[in-house]
């Protein structure tokens, strides 16, 4: 009884990786105390709605908000739209931030993969950069989107946006969902407040 117990417990990690266990893979960056933590898709209307909520948030208590990529699969652009912002970020990541503030905005205007290429060909024009033929010639941008994305189901995200205000109380992790947007303020009041302590 105590193999197939120590076999299960064995079987669970190697299906279900490093960082499966929220305080494993949820904390803040080093350096900080807290931190939200977003997993998001780019084609998703919520996303877009809470984007600004978010930035503002991060702004203004000065934590970092960390990006986590989790494509809907019925989405027809969003895979693509996270590979072409990755790929803005290898050039700086405010490029790729303001990517993905760009496509939130505009978000209602692109309603196909054309649309997306488009609307990304003009934001590296108006930014003065070339786009390539092919933005991920190797694959490694996807598969960076698909790591972020296998993460985020190890860690039972099942809806965009998912986020988590993260703290780090003397190397003690506390993850803590938001579940109501309204509610951010103040549960990052209390998360400040605790990490001063």
């Amino acid at each position: 009884m105590m193999l197939r117990s120590f076999l299960t417990l064995v079987l669970a990690a190697v299906v279900m990786g490093p960082a499966a266990h929220p305080q494993d893979a949820l904390k803040p960056p080093p350096g900080a105390k807290v931190a939200l933590i977003e997993f998001a898709d780019l084609e998703c209307p919520a996303c877009a709605h809470e984007n600004p909520l978010l930035k503002e948030a991060a702004a203004q208590y000065h934590v970092p908000r960390v990006w986590h990529d989790f494509p809907i699969p019925i989405h027809r652009w969003s895979t693509q739209a996270a590979i072409n912002a990755r790929w803005f970020d290898e050039k700086s990541k405010k490029l790729g931030d303001d990517y993905r503030d760009a496509v939130f905005a505009n978000q209602i205007n692109i309603v196909t993969p054309d649309d997306l290429r488009t609307f990304t060909e003009k934001f590296a024009r108006d930014h003065g950069i070339a786009l390539p033929f092919v933005m991920d010639p190797q694959g490694k941008l996807a598969a960076a989107v698909k790591a972020d994305a296998d993460l985020g189901t190890r860690l039972g995200v099942h809806q965009t946006p998912t986020v988590w205000v993260v703290t780090d109380r003397n190397g003690i992790i506390h993850a803590s969902e938001v579940k109501d947007f309204s509610k951010l303020y103040s549960m990052l009041d209390q998360a400040t407040a605790e990490t001063r302590k």
